[in-house]
């Protein structure tokens, strides 16, 4: 299916400010995804880099379907935003290549992301797009931030956060809400989009539930019993 929109020409827009309307429709599920147990401890320096790493990994799915979708379309979807390959660079860094598995949720989120390429949905694929990169050049780069400074990160375990390439992130945040405000999306096709980025919120927030589940098993996992004393 062909993934250029059709012209919305004879469809009435609603109002310039698109991303704004987004944002504002969004911020109960955006603040809801945020404050997540997992997300505030590793934030307040009680978890570690293993942790991180294990949080690193239940992205990589999430980005690798959003990159399946083919090049080209809405200038809105630049190839620099690409994250797989930083993901991968990062857990090598931090020697955890390989070692955690995506969780069923991780999954399920990528199967979304999936679903909406194969059918060529741009609107609301544009929906994931969002969620996922605009947070990564704002609360992302928090995170990026504090893991440098509780756990000591590096910076070439963090490359994940660096969007250099595109420019410093309030002008690529910029820049993103212009073109998002540029596409011209009549009344039917925002309702898509906010209902989507709703839905990415709460697979993300299944995510991170699911992983600080796994993180209290591993709080409270027995220390292995001492090793018998020689005679």
């Amino acid at each position: 299916m062909p993934y250029l929109i059709e012209s919305m020409s004879a469809a009435p827009s609603v109002a310039a400010d698109v991303a704004a309307l987004l944002r504002e429709a969004t911020a109960a599920d955006h603040r809801a995804t945020e404050r997540s147990d997992l997300i505030v401890r590793l934030m307040a320096g009680e978890l570690d880099l293993a942790a991180y790493g294990r949080y690193l990994a239940q992205l990589a799915p999430v980005y690798e379907a959003l990159e399946e979708r083919p090049a080209g379309g809405w200038p809105i979807f630049e190839p620099g935003f690409a994250r797989s390959s930083a993901i991968r660079s990062d857990l090598a860094a931090l020697g955890q290549a390989g070692v955690h598995p995506a969780l069923p949720e991780a999954h399920a989120h990528a199967a979304r992301v999936r679903e909406l390429v194969h059918a060529g949905d741009d609107v609301r694929y544009l929906a994931h797009h969002y969620a996922r990169y605009l947070g990564d050049l704002s609360g992302g780069q928090a995170i990026g931030s504090l893991m440098a400074r509780h756990y000591g990160a590096t910076a070439e375990q963090l490359t994940f956060y660096d969007f250099t390439a595109l420019g410093r992130p309030v002008e690529v945040k910029r820049r993103y809400r212009a073109r998002m405000n540029a596409l011209g999306l009549d009344a039917g096709q925002v309702a898509a989009l906010i209902d989507e980025v709703r839905t990415a919120f709460r697979l993300t927030a299944a995510v991170f539930g699911a992983l600080g589940s796994s993180e209290a098993e591993v709080d409270v996992a027995p220390a292995p019993a001492p090793a018998p004393a020689h005679p």
